[in-house]
């Protein structure tokens, strides 16, 4: 979001206003999508235009995730989020949440590892890296989440330390309880000796769906939820 804001920030300081001349009878959206690519060519590409809840105001996604808003017309672009004062709730961030939702049949289940608790029949995936605090944090707050299985994939993105404790607790004779040692009483499993590239092709994937941070988890209807949840929280989100 930084990097993008920064291009529209320049690009507009430098933009001029200059007349523009498109064929009659064209969509707004259509419309809106020509004027800004001109325009301001720097904001990224412009994957989709589309009328937002607001009535007059035009949702307009770039590059697969990241919402601005437009008139009617291209001439002003917002950055912002849009909220129903009579829902009590942010339409942007739920917009964006199913703009990162993850199909749960896409999980690459093989390279986590499974932890049941109670009959197992909840499904929940989190994303985390061993020496993230939040991630530690979230952990004490699924101890005391029944009738669910965790599948835990190993996301090591806060430095060497962080892949070497995942290669440890992957290889661990049982990961559940090497994570569970570290996570929650700061025990080191043994070190590394075995195939450890499913913790590559986890930040593979974490890439492709851009997952940026730990932890991040996904519900088996595939609700992407970003950063540290309490249990109340999850357990309402998981309905």
């Amino acid at each position: 979001m930084n990097a993008t804001f920064q291009r529209l920030a320049l690009a507009l300081s430098l933009v001029l206003a200059a007349p523009l001349s498109f064929a009659q009878g064209q969509s707004a959206e259509t419309l809106i999508q020509k004027r800004i690519q001109e325009r301001i060519p720097e904001v990224g590409r412009i994957d989709e235009v589309r009328k937002s809840p607001m009535p007059g105001l035009y949702e307009v996604l770039v590059d697969g995730t990241e919402l601005f808003y437009s008139d009617a017309k291209g001439d002003y672009l917002i950055r912002g989020e849009i909220f129903d004062t009579r829902k009590r709730s942010n339409l942007t961030q739920q917009r964006a949440n199913e703009l990162l939702s993850i199909a749960w049949k896409d999980l690459p289940l093989k390279d986590a590892f499974a932890i049941k608790r109670g009959n197992g029949q909840r499904q929940l995936a989190v994303f985390a890296d061993p020496n993230c605090g939040y991630c530690k944090k979230l952990e004490k707050e699924l101890q005391t989440l029944n009738d669910v299985t965790i599948y835990l994939f190993l996301y090591p993105v806060l430095g060497p330390s962080s892949t070497q404790r995942s290669e440890n607790i992957w290889c661990a004779k049982d990961k559940g309880k090497a994570w569970d040692e570290w996570m929650l009483q700061g025990v080191d499993a043994p070190k590394a000796q075995c195939d450890t590239s499913a913790i590559e092709r986890n930040l593979a994937f974490g890439r492709k769906h851009k997952i940026t941070g730990t932890p991040t988890l996904v519900l088996a209807k595939g609700t992407r939820i970003p950063g540290f949840v309490t249990l109340k929280q999850l357990e309402e989100a998981m309905k």
